[in-house]
């Protein structure tokens, strides 16, 4: 593992085109962000009362001129802030409803269930992690999930790169057999939203709409995590530092957080203040991940976030879905027009977690340093 940066290295970033460079390979772009990289500061509910933008995907359909205003203020949500609430999705509350109610149960089943099927029984990272295994920058977070990817044996073979192993089958509990097919349903079900959303930002950003296809088309990464955050206590260190989950960004195209009622999701802002994204009925929180970063060379914005742990008394559910390119892809470098392209100045510069060109191994970095006891036992040849 102490080879791990090293190893990760060498497919960095690419160069852009017309002589602009990424920021990760040269040092250039906009400095990283200051709660990004903090090591040891307790999260604060301090945000200011300033919401995200909501963006209503039915209006894509509603006529070319509410087709044009929809991508300008989708854009420029992307831009400006790097998450917003999506309605006029099409996916059934009770769908949703559901979703979350499963969850509940899964996590009220017994410890012995949920750790038959625990992350460290998969090279795959599926599966149960508990409260306080999950790292994020180097502290844990005060969560337990249960994550799953899409159902596709896994081909690597000895000798084969080890992003590779990211594919596999995942893990079921026996005891919750209704678990399998909700959440293969409404992994089908976002696919859908995040492919036709994903299509838009395409257009939005004066390309094709199918530009992407080529790096997810036959098998995108379809993550899936749910997740329950315990009130926040003092019966560990990670349940007293009030770390949910710690300041990060998301890896891939775009990710969609569906909320139950307790708040405590934020959204770094401006200056290292912090935009609460209350739970609204109805709606998806998105947010821009770093493939898309990457692709608009910056012009489009992964925003830092975070989950602050609930208060003694109350618990928080969620579910995210996470659309990424295929392992295999390599992420392109979009040719933006002229006024987006100058305004796009390289990706943010973070030493601490070099963006990766190659997909596969941008997601396996972020997967060994998140579950290190998983890393420990099935990759420590890196």
């Amino acid at each position: 593992m102490r080879a791990l940066l090293s190893a990760f290295a060498l497919p960095r970033v690419f160069a852009a085109s017309k002589g602009a460079a990424f920021a990760a390979a040269s040092g250039r772009g906009r400095e990283p962000s200051g709660h990004a990289l903090q090591r040891g500061a307790v999260p604060q509910s301090n945000a200011p009362r300033r919401a995200l933008p909501v963006i209503d995907l039915g209006r894509l359909e509603a006529g070319a001129e509410e087709r044009a205003h929809f991508l300008a203020d989708l854009r420029r949500a992307a831009r400006e802030v790097g998450f917003f609430y999506l309605t006029g999705h099409g996916v059934a509350a009770a769908q949703n409803g559901g979703l979350l109610a499963v969850a509940r149960r899964f996590f009220a089943l017994p410890d012995a269930q949920k750790q038959a099927v625990e992350m460290i029984h998969s090279p795959h990272f599926r599966g149960y992690t508990r409260a306080g295994r999950e790292m994020t920058r180097g502290k844990p977070d005060w969560r337990e999930q249960f994550d799953i990817g899409a159902e596709r044996e896994c081909g690597w073979r000895a000798g084969d790169p080890a992003w590779m192993r990211l594919q596999g089958p995942n893990q079921w509990p026996q005891a919750l057999p209704e678990l399998r097919p909700a959440l293969l349903a409404w992994q089908g079900a976002m696919t859908e939203v995040a492919i036709k959303l994903l299509r838009a930002f395409a257009e939005a950003l004066g390309q094709s709409p199918d530009v992407f296809e080529p790096i997810y088309r036959g098998a995108p990464n379809q993550h899936i995590k749910i997740i329950r955050y315990p009130e926040r206590g003092e019966a560990s260190d990670a349940a007293a530092s009030g770390q949910g989950v710690g300041p990060h960004k998301d890896s891939g195209f775009l990710s969609f957080i569906l909320q139950d009622d307790v708040g405590g999701l934020e959204v770094e802002a401006a200056g290292g203040a912090w935009i609460e994204a209350t739970p609204r009925e109805g709606a998806f929180v998105v947010n821009i991940g770093e493939l898309l970063e990457l692709a608009s060379n910056g012009y489009l914005r992964a925003t830092v976030h975070r989950v602050v742990a609930p208060p003694p008394g109350r618990e928080r559910l969620s579910a995210a879905f996470f659309l990424g390119a295929s392992h295999e892809a390599t992420t392109p470098l979009l040719d933006l027009p002229a006024e987006f392209a100058a305004e796009a100045k390289g990706p943010d510069s973070d030493p601490d977690n070099p963006l990766l060109q190659h997909a596969g191994a941008n997601y396996l970095k972020g997967r060994l340093r998140s579950h290190p006891d998983v890393a420990q036992r099935h990759y420590d040849e890196l």
